[in-house]
């Protein structure tokens, strides 16, 4: 052994070939593997810390498509479907999970006690009657105010409060939102309504129409109450950084105050038409929750026309405003530029809120 160790140093001496190969053998082997260690670290950290545990309570059409939407963003490592129909919260449990074996691996539960929902980050309240053909999102506002009275403290009893993040789906949405809030004794930015995100949505895709551009382009909100008394923030609107007034020049598409009117009742009947053909909307309403859990969960700080409350006692109110939304939930609340008439149409959509809200 001593000899051959002699021999190899004599060798080193001679050649320095010794060196060389060690470099070799550090560059080629050592550093790929020190590489794909860290990789594998920071991915499994960022997956981590990204997947949630996020419950949804109430499987009629509405919360069915939400459970779709939300399972295929892969944010969630396992999803808990509540409804007080056994047969069905299994039914879609395993439908889902069926689904579930093309896309992303999660844990899909289905339950009807309250106790499973444990250790949820986000808790999304779907249930309660959904508009019939005919009927107001205000026509529901009894019959859902006692569903959200039932659901939240059960929500509550088995969340831990420092963390949990509700997002209120359930119609007429800005007074479930003051009411879910109040019930809870959460702060309020961690009590989030979809509020107009759905409104502004359909409100760029008729303009995208309009403009020949892409949704993409546009930034235009739909702001105040989720229901018929929304206002367009026409003051406010821009195509790819220009302002609407400017790109509507530059390019000569003409947009009249008629035009724009029209836009606004097709905005505010949108769903009307949808329920009139199919029954119920479901789709563009699980995709705008999907969106707002990716904002949450990617940290995202993004802005989104979401509802939560604003002010205290008698001057709470819940409505929709550009938000910054991300984490935490909200972080920020805009106002954005508006002329005299937007803002008297604001205002007069919160307090249509507020009157609701003293009627329940």
């Amino acid at each position: 052994m001593t000899q051959h160790m002699y021999l190899l140093q004599s060798l080193i001496k001679k050649t320095g070939c010794m060196p060389r190969f060690f470099t070799c053998l550090f560059y080629v082997c050592i550093i790929p593997y020190l590489i794909l260690f860290f990789y594998d670290i920071i991915y499994h950290d960022i997956n981590w810390r990204e997947k949630m545990k996020i419950s949804i309570i109430g499987l009629g059409s509405v919360g069915s498509a939400v459970a779709t939407a939300v399972k295929n963003t892969g944010l969630a490592h396992e999803i808990v479907l509540f409804d007080r129909d056994g047969i069905r919260a299994r039914a879609a449990a395993e439908d889902l999970g069926h689904a579930a074996a093309f896309s992303y691996d999660v844990k899909i539960t289905a339950v009807n006690n309250y106790r499973a929902i444990r250790g949820s980050e986000i808790v999304i309240i779907a249930a309660g009657a959904n508009q019939k053909p005919g009927e107001t999102r205000t026509d529901l506002l009894h019959a859902n105010a006692n569903v959200i009275g039932d659901i939240v403290p059960r929500v509550m009893a088995n969340v831990d409060s420092k963390t949990v993040k509700l997002i209120i789906v359930t119609n007429p949405l800005d007074v479930m939102v003051m009411l879910a809030q109040k019930l809870s004794g959460l702060p309020a930015n961690r009590v989030i309504g979809t509020g107009t995100m759905l409104d502004s949505a359909r409100l760029r895709t008729i303009l995208a129409r309009q403009l020949s551009v892409s949704t993409q382009s546009i930034n235009a909100y739909v702001l105040g109450e989720h229901g018929d008394s929304s206002m367009i923030n026409w003051s406010s609107a821009c195509i790819g950084g220009i302002d609407l007034n400017s790109f509507c020049r530059q390019t000569k598409i003409s947009l009249p105050a008629t035009t724009r009117n029209t836009i606004l009742h097709r905005v505010h009947n949108a769903a009307y038409e949808i329920i009139r053909g199919r029954g119920a909307t479901w789709d563009g309403i699980a995709g705008a929750v999907a969106d707002l859990i990716r904002c949450i969960a990617n940290d995202e700080n993004r802005i989104l026309t979401v509802s939560t409350v604003d002010g205290v006692g008698t001057k709470a109110l819940a409505m929709s405003l550009p938000r910054v939304v991300g984490n935490h939930g909200v972080v920020a609340t805009l106002m954005p530029k508006m002329d005299a008439t937007e803002s008297a149409a604001l205002r007069a959509s919160g307090k249509i809120i507020r009157k609701n809200y003293n009627s329940i």
